[in-house]
């Protein structure tokens, strides 16, 4: 539990420093091209096409297992994209934003080990509206 609690408070890794701009850079991208409105599924294909373009590796739909005491759910989650085996993005397009959205990362960041996860929600007028940051 200590570990874990010391893990909580370090520092991103230089990857992940690096990365996170490039995100953010690529949903305003993609914002100001298309602009609100569109299917998740655009967003998604936009995005993946920027990472690809900028030669950053990626999963997206990735399944991932999630295990409770003996029993193991089978494909348990579905992240949207996975940044280089490092950042989990989750995509949206809708009005309203909602507050599960950011306690979905959360759960996606704690039963992964990942630190840095991003709800981006394409649905906003302005895109730094709809850009929720979590890191553990």
């Amino acid at each position: 539990m200590e570990q874990r609690i010391a893990q909580l408070h370090q520092p991103l890794s230089d990857k992940e420093k690096q990365l996170a701009p490039q995100i953010i850079d690529i949903a305003i991208t993609i914002h100001k091209s298309l602009g609100p409105g569109l299917l998740e599924s655009v967003y998604e294909k936009c995005f993946c096409y920027e990472l690809k373009k900028r030669r950053i590796t990626y999963m997206k739909q990735q399944c991932v297992d999630i295990f409770y005491d003996d029993l193991v759910i089978g494909d348990g989650l579905r992240i949207d994209i996975l940044v280089d085996d490092l950042v989990i993005i989750e995509l949206k397009a809708q009005e309203n934003p909602h507050p599960v959205w950011e306690a979905q990362l959360l759960s996606y960041l704690k039963l992964t080990g990942k630190r840095l996860g991003y709800v981006l929600n394409f649905h906003m007028p302005l895109m730094k509206d709809g850009i929720k940051r979590i890191i553990l």
